[in-house]
């Protein structure tokens, strides 16, 4: 497709981390027939964020692209960066929402991605909203300009005025506390319980219990608007017993994983298909065979997990690390690494802290996952939430139950209280360990987890009944 004159001029740009992701969202982009003008990297060799970020707001600063997307690891350095440039009004956005509001209240002209953050499918439906949105209303208007006289230095404000909103309502609503909206919230409900006419559902729903109110709003009735939000990064989703749900999203869940010692390629090979052909989060495989799974996956939304320091998690943290960089360069965009067991039991903190923090780092570094294995049937309850709060403090991202080869898998009780030792964070919960059943799996939901790890994951969205496999 060929750019007519009046097509948004976009200059793209990244460091090593979102080389990859660049690239993708640079041949979209010329395919819905955008200009876009590519300001580096080349390749996935390091570089320094600063620069590249330099470099396209620079472009936006003088005119010569009207737009400007940089990519790095979180996102968030190069929006620092950029907008240290005059003109510039970069924002990191991670989804729809953020992307809407930063050019309806901002007019952002910078739009800022952390490809350890988001996939590819999220940060098009990010780009596409911030390349079609405008800053229209004056009250947004108004205060773009003001961003601009701060940054010439000309702006006076009086900090005591209480005139700063055009709208009367406005600062009323802002000051709506959170316990209010609660009780709004809860008094909605209850209409909606008591007039089943309140909305009306075009057809009834599948659930069968009285709990049921035909509001069409779950997801039997609005799958559409349920896949919206699981594609935006919701990794939850309640549906009444008996209900349903919305088709191929159950399996986002689901780490499809093959382990065993004795796997041949032929079986990775099986794995991957089923993985791409049921949408599985990832293939969660042995070290080895990081390159082929990458290769079978690539051109899917299908992540490749690696294991590091399994299944005894005795290794030095160097080697971990090691693991870790190598599976990486290899394809994996997450690692699942052991703890060291013996040394949360004996006490020794530090020993443990600085084992998961050499994987964290690795994985920081090249843009991917670090879940942290705990192996929670060789621990005491407190030895359990000891290791999740180390979990916490070096930042990794998610908190796992079992390698699937100790004395038990995991247990709703375990799930539980993990979840609850890691609430208020963005630390998700994976459970991991004889889940081979769709009432298996949605215990284990029900009790936390954001992520399940299961070899039986054809088998568990088949009687989910959410799959036709074709």
């Amino acid at each position: 497709m060929t750019p007519d004159s009046n097509t948004i001029k976009i200059a793209i740009g990244s460091d090593h981390s979102g080389f990859e992701l660049k690239e993708k969202l640079k041949l979209y982009l010329k395919e819905k027939g955008y200009s876009v003008y590519d300001s580096g990297t080349f390749s996935t060799e390091s570089v320094d964020y600063p620069a590249i970020a330099f470099n396209v707001a620079k472009l936006i600063s003088e005119g010569k692209y009207e737009k400007g997307i940089i990519i790095d690891g979180a996102g968030i350095g190069s929006a620092m960066a950029a907008n240290k440039v005059d003109g510039v009004r970069a924002a990191l956005c991670y989804d729809e929402s953020s992307a809407r509001n930063s050019r309806e209240h901002n007019n952002t002209n910078v739009l800022t991605l952390g490809a350890g953050l988001i996939g590819l499918s999220l940060a098009k439906q990010i780009v596409d909203i911030w390349l079609t949105t405008e800053c229209t209303v004056d009250r947004h208007l108004r205060r773009v300009k003001m961003i601009e006289e701060i940054e010439k230095g000309q702006l006076s404000v009086d900090t005591n005025s209480k005139n700063n909103s055009t709208n009367p309502g406005e600062s009323e609503l802002s000051e709506i506390s959170t316990t209010d909206l609660e009780k709004i919230a809860q008094k909605i409900a209850v209409m909606f319980s008591r007039d089943k006419n309140f909305i009306s559902a075009t057809t009834p729903a599948n659930c069968d219990n009285e709990t049921c109110i035909d509001c069409g709003q779950c997801a039997d009735k609005a799958p559409d608007a349920v896949r919206k939000f699981i594609d935006l990064g919701l990794s939850r989703v309640s549906n009444a017993p008996g209900g349903i749900g919305t088709s191929k999203e159950f399996s986002k869940y689901i780490d499809h994983t093959l382990l065993k010692p004795e796997a041949t390629r032929e079986n990775i090979k099986t794995l991957c298909q089923e993985a791409v052909e049921y949408n599985f989060a990832s293939v969660c495989i042995n070290p080895s065979y990081v390159k082929l799974a990458h290769e079978l996956t690539r051109d899917s939304n299908v992540d490749v997990c690696a294991v590091v320091g399994f299944p005894l998690g005795a290794n030095l943290p160097e080697i971990k690390a090691m693991e870790a960089r190598r599976a990486i360069r290899e394809g994996a965009k997450e690692i699942d690494m052991v703890i060291n067991i013996g040394a949360l039991k004996s006490g020794n903190y530090d020993l443990v802290t600085k084992d998961i923090r050499a994987v964290v780092e690795a994985c920081v570094d090249g843009s991917a996952i670090c879940k942290v294995i705990i192996e929670a049937a060789l621990l005491t309850d407190d030895e359990k939430i000891k290791a999740c709060e180390l979990s916490k403090k070096t930042r990794a991202h998610y908190v796992k139950t079992s390698t699937g080869f100790g004395p038990s898998g995991a247990t709703a009780h375990d799930v539980a209280l993990m979840s609850k030792v890691v609430s208020g964070t963005s630390i998700g919960v994976k459970a991991a360990g004889g889940i081979r059943s769709y009432e298996d799996a949605q215990q284990m939901i029900e009790a936390g987890a954001t992520r399940l790890g299961a070899s039986a994951g054809v088998k568990i969205v088949q009687q989910a009944g959410l799959i036709t496999k074709s």
